[in-house]
């Protein structure tokens, strides 16, 4: 996938899916759905006549996701975000759906000047040659926000370009079990946002957050020496090295599946199934947060590979023993649970 920050740089012409597209969850992919090549389209539904009509046509337009660096949002508070996909991961999410190319728009304040109308001519027209544009139902763009996705659909079919404004998707969540505000803010939007996977995730609804995002969370980092105290009580791990602004789910104990990046995906015996721990290690009087990952009946070295870290299930809070032994022992159980697990999932 061709990935640019410049505009002119950008492959052209192009179908446009605009939006910020943090998570690449499952109403993103509603929207990025109309922009896919139509080979693409094609084959996801099973048309093979379509297929064939599709291969054959020219020119080639390249299915684009625009979004935004930095975010909108850090760029008006100077406050640095968290991302649910930081770059490597959104561009290996934005690849698995088949997008050819993803536009970076620098967010300075040349672009968020613009008005609506000078976005879509500047941004859209003469340096995208958009030929299409996919937008959510609730896209807002311009200066101050002023366009709407209405708007843009307006804007653009001066110009002759079509623009799919694709409806919300959501998600029926069960009823709260308690009055916490977050709770009470997820039972009253059922719509499927960034925002609502993020508050999922610090809860511990790990599964609820998975159903949103249409695949299990994900972690991608490189594997980096540690204190080596797993080791020592027979439970050796592999410390993940994240990008800073990696959005982290609450501190605990998680089963995961492992995938090395320079292996295979596809072949199952590639796939390694561990559990892994996110916080502080107060047993140890850790200073720093840390994630770490070990592999069930595995054994090898991983340092400097980089894993695709998949969480499945969220298994315990973290919490302080009084022992290494008394640690040992309740790992050892962890790793039972999510043995069982993905003996079940088989």
């Amino acid at each position: 996938m061709w990935v640019t920050s410049s505009t002119e740089l950008a492959r052209t012409p192009t179908f446009v899916a605009l939006g910020k597209f943090d998570g690449v969850h499952r109403g993103h992919q509603k929207v990025i759905q109309p922009i896919l090549p139509p080979l693409k389209r094609a084959e996801d539904e099973g048309n093979f006549a379509e297929t064939l009509f599709a291969s054959s046509q020219t020119p080639h337009l390249y299915s684009t996701v625009v979004t935004f660096n930095p975010h909108p949002q850090e760029f008006f508070t100077g406050q640095p975000r968290t991302w649910l996909t930081p770059l490597d991961e959104k561009v290996h999410q934005l690849q698995s759906l088949g997008v050819e190319q993803l536009v970076l728009l620098p967010f300075d304040k040349e672009l968020s000047t613009l008005s609506a109308e000078q976005f879509v001519e500047k941004i859209l027209v003469k340096q995208l040659q958009a030929a299409q544009i996919s937008v959510g139902q609730d896209f807002c763009f311009g200066s101050n926000r002023s366009g709407t996705a209405l708007d843009l659909k307006l804007i653009a079919a001066q110009y002759g370009i079509p623009v799919s404004i694709v409806a919300l998707e959501t998600y029926a969540s069960h009823e709260p079990t308690d009055s916490s505000d977050v709770s009470v803010a997820w039972a009253e939007e059922t719509r499927i946002s960034t925002s609502l996977i993020r508050q999922l995730l610090l809860r511990g609804d790990l599964q609820s957050a998975n159903q949103l995002l249409g695949r299990a969370y994900t972690l991608i980092g490189t594997v980096i020496k540690g204190q080596q105290l797993g080791r020592t009580i027979g439970f050796p791990t592999a410390n993940l090295q994240l990008p800073k602004d990696k959005f982290l789910p609450c501190h605990g104990v998680y089963a995961v599946r492992v995938t090395v990046c320079d292996e295979t995906p596809d072949n199952p015996e590639n796939i390694y199934l561990g559990v892994m721990n996110i916080g502080h290690r107060p047993t140890v009087n850790g200073t720093y947060q840390s994630v770490e990952i070990h592999l069930l009946d595995w054994s090898g070295d991983l340092y400097g590979k980089k894993l695709i870290v998949q969480l499945e299930r969220f298994l315990r809070p973290e919490q302080k023993f009084s022992s290494l032994e008394a640690l040992k022992t309740q790992i050892q159980q962890d790793c039972n649970v999510a043995r069982a697990f993905f003996r079940a999932q088989s």
